[in-house]
């Protein structure tokens, strides 16, 4: 199982603010790709409003889910592929390393896929002597470097040109440079023996289409067209929900899905995979294998306030606009999902409890739900989160967060709507805050537990002498 490292979000928040050079390449990826995707929208034929359109089609698909996954492995099946349904990460990652035992397989290629990151099948295969090698560069670098991918399409973006120069230096034994073409052409050379080695190729899958019974794979690097056609099987995870049910519906989640993510018309690289190679075809695998993943997304499916997230088609625009993922970068959220997506489904799928930070850490300036490709409202299920670690649900097996603070917000619901009560605390505080509260150029200095947080980063703005009521009343009467 992959590690959950949701407990240290503060921690790994506040490491990565004092990280210079990953402030720099978070600014400059928002910069390109972010701006870039909302100007891609407007370009569209359709316009901006085909999100709303894609909103609409996940939204069918998803309420007849088990007929288009039915559909879908019925006419792989035909073709002679194998599809096979896993309840949860280890019956996946058994079902991959069953299928590499019974083709010998000793090593695997891998195209990037965020699944096989939540199901930690890499660690899973070493343990079972297979060899994984990420083939994406960005995710070869982090593998490389025995460490975690920081974004959803960037996954190295947290690493210099000089970092991957050394890393290169000490790992692939090649001289030293910080040159990118050098580099790119270092890591093409050592993954071509790989590729030309490999028993097994492994991907993810962004779509697939129950209309046509196929999958769909993405990428600007070409490396999961060579995974998953030079060896001779090829093992594809999918999320049970990335499926549309007729072609045309397809062809417009791709669009915006290459729109979302780097602000492209089209991705370099699309193909479409129905099963092993056919008669007649030059390349591609002699056995097709595609194992639909569950995880935890039918809990998800049947939750009305948060079906919603599965509506993603991951294509990571909404780390692009994050103005929380900017500051803090990719491991802060302890998860292979991260931003605004990640502050959503990683409490879904790991505890609410256990990665309470993640959505309580968000801004909730809607940026997210103004970048998202299908339209999806992050915000509202962020507070639908923050709501349940409030007041609790025996449903999620949701403890509230902080008894002490609902009990507060209690007694100040009944304070507001008690006229007298309420001014008369005004009053009080008002004097109070005079006595007891450090003040330095009008402004005061630190509040008392349990309200210190919002003054440990910032200064507020006392009381003002006269209330607006008051100043109100003055203000008719003059």
């Amino acid at each position: 199982m992959v590690e959950i490292r949701t407990e240290h979000y503060r921690a790994a928040a506040s490491k990565a603010l004092g990280d210079a050079h990953l402030q720099a390449a978070l600014k400059n990826l928002q910069n390109r790709l972010g701006k870039g995707a909302l100007a891609a929208y407007q370009q569209l034929p359709e316009g901006p409003g085909l999100r709303l359109t894609a909103h609409a089609i996940r939204q069918r698909d998803l309420d007849r889910l088990d007929l288009l996954l039915e559909a879908l492995a019925a006419k792989i099946g035909r073709r002679g592929g194998q599809v096979h349904f896993a309840a949860d990460a280890d019956a996946a990652n058994r079902m991959v390393i069953e299928i590499a035992r019974q083709h010998k397989v000793k090593l695997a290629v891998k195209g990037k896929s965020m699944l096989s990151e939540e199901i930690g099948l890499n660690q899973h295969l070493q343990t079972a002597g297979i060899e994984a090698v990420e083939t994406d560069l960005g995710e070869y670098i982090v593998q490389l470097a025995g460490d975690h991918p920081s974004h959803i399409i960037a996954p190295a973006i947290h690493f210099s040109r000089d970092q991957v120069g050394r890393l290169f230096e000490k790992k692939l034994g090649c001289a030293y440079t910080d040159d990118p073409p050098t580099l790119t052409r270092i890591a093409r050379n050592a993954l071509r023996e790989k590729f030309l080695a490999a028993d097994m190729g492994i991907s993810g899958c962004n779509l697939a289409c129950a209309e046509t019974g196929h999958i769909t794979t993405v990428s600007n690097e070409g490396n999961i067209r060579m995974a998953t056609t030079l060896p001779r099987v090829h093992v594809a995870l999918m999320g049970m929900e990335r499926i549309t049910d007729r072609l045309m519906d397809h062809d417009i989640m791709l669009r915006l899905l290459a729109r979302g993510a780097a602000a492209q018309n089209m991705a370099g690289y699309v193909s479409y995979i129905g099963g092993p190679r056919q008669p007649g075809q030059a390349d591609g695998p002699q056995e097709f294998h595609l194992i639909i993943l569950d995880n935890g997304r039918s809990r998800i499916l049947a939750d009305p306030q948060f079906r919603e997230i599965l509506y993603c088609i991951r294509c990571g625009g909404c780390l692009n606009v994050c103005p929380v993922y900017a500051k803090i970068g990719g491991h802060a959220y302890g998860y292979p999902y991260c931003g605004p997506i990640g502050a959503v489904v990683t409490p879904l799928l790991v505890g609410i409890n256990r990665a309470a930070d993640l959505c309580l850490g968000e801004s909730l300036c809607g940026a997210c739900h103004d970048v998202c490709p299908v339209a999806i409202d992050h915000p509202r299920m962020l507070l639908a989160l923050r709501a349940k670690l409030g007041q609790g649900d025996p449903a999620w097996g949701v403890r509230p967060r902080h008894p002490t603070e609902r009990l507060l917000y209690q007694l100040w619901s009944r304070v507001i709507r008690n006229r007298r009560l309420y001014d008369g605390l005004l009053v009080a505080a008002a004097a109070g805050q005079r006595l007891f509260l450090p003040h330095a150029g009008g402004m005061i200095r630190r509040l008392p537990p349990p309200m210190a947080g919002w003054t440990r980063q910032r200064d507020l703005k006392p009381l003002a002498a006269e209330r607006f009521s008051r100043r109100w009343q003055r203000m008719r009467k003059d």
